[in-house]
């Protein structure tokens, strides 16, 4: 009998030790996506204060402009655009690059065809996409600051 009582304070012990290993993964975890969280959201603000500067699309000069934006603080929506100006007149917006990856779902081609039927860049963003179209509008905006 006396070896019986001796094993039960160890399995009791046992036990303590793997709910304090559990607890301190679940803490572990939890500080982690705290972090990630807080960062989501800096980059979120960012973009989300991003301006989009008014341009004067009747002083525009004929050519074709290449504009890029980094893409913010973690440089998720960094993007390369280039710009046709023909009689004074926004004619074409092509995609060159990006490195977001939800470029695919952004659909920045319609995007692209608000910008040209207004001749503004104060359009309507993407549902659903509102800080990339921001972040493309402002790759627009950097090009058409060259043809000034």
């Amino acid at each position: 009998m006396e070896n019986k009582s001796k094993m039960k304070p160890k399995r009791k012990k046992g036990r303590k030790m793997g709910w304090i290993i559990v607890l301190i993964i679940i803490a572990i975890v939890g500080i982690i996506g705290i972090t990630k969280w807080s960062s989501l959201m800096k980059e979120h603000q960012e973009a989300r204060n991003l301006p989009i500067n008014l341009i004067d699309f009747s002083e525009l000069k004929d050519g074709t402009y290449n504009g890029e934006y980094e893409g913010g603080m973690y440089k998720w929506r960094a993007n390369k655009v280039e710009v046709t100006v023909a009689s004074g007149k926004v004619t074409s917006i092509k995609f060159i690059g990006s490195s977001d990856p939800g470029k695919e779902n952004t659909q920045h081609n319609e995007l692209y065809k608000r910008i040209i039927n207004a001749q503004s860049l104060q359009v309507d963003t993407i549902s659903g996409a509102t800080l990339t179209s921001k972040a493309y509008l402002k790759a627009i905006e950097n090009a058409l600051a060259k043809a000034q």
